[in-house]
């Protein structure tokens, strides 16, 4: 999306804010369209849990319902602080249960690939999201910041409330352990596959 995109969104955004300070139901709606499924995707792969993207969604919706009064235009918008709000209801929930599920990501239904790929993407993407939830939490939000949600690292950086260099050490961190434990993955695959 170029910048004179983004700084439109975000002043349709900032227009929609006010009405929803004077409780405007209907720009309450057209946000939640607009940015829902971004706080669902966040909170979806921090904990893996469908349901409870769900509630975390729904708890920076209402944050953001509450925090309508006192919204201030020309920010860096509402997806931005949704996007912090998201990941941070996201490691609260986390450090509450202390454990990540493996439940595989829900696919929307698109063309069928083949039996072979199909069961060879799966493998493979069970091997990912098992080797990202066994990250450590601001390991993990690192990687879904910038792989996931495609954030540059300055942005991401900045949703985690680091400066950049610290962030890009913990990211190459996340990088090394995922390396490291995709290797042993597939060490351990071989390995099944040989007996």
């Amino acid at each position: 999306m170029s910048p004179a995109v983004q700084r439109a969104e975000r002043a349709d955004d900032d227009a929609l804010m006010a009405r929803v300070a004077a409780r405007d139901a209907d720009a309450f709606r057209t946000l939640a369209e607009r940015h829902g499924a971004l706080a669902y995707r966040i909170g979806y792969r921090m904990t893996g849990d469908a349901a409870e993207a769900e509630d975390i969604a729904q708890d920076a919706f209402l944050r953001l319902w509450d925090k309508a009064p006192k919204w201030a235009p020309g920010g860096s918008g509402i997806a931005a602080w949704l996007t912090r709000v998201a990941m941070n209801l996201s490691l609260d929930r986390l450090r509450r249960r202390r454990f990540a599920s493996s439940a595989p990501v829900p696919e929307r239904a698109d063309d069928v690939p083949s039996a072979d790929e199909a069961i060879e993407r799966d493998e493979t993407d069970a091997a990912v999201r098992a080797c990202v939830a066994a990250l450590p939490e601001r390991q993990r939000a690192a990687v879904v910041l910038t792989y996931y949600e495609e954030l540059a690292n300055k942005a991401a950086a900045e949703m985690l409330d680091m400066n950049l260099r610290a962030f890009e050490s913990l990211l190459s961190r996340a990088r090394a352990a995922l390396n490291e434990s995709l290797r042993a993955h597939a060490a351990i695959g071989e390995r099944g596959e040989a007996r």
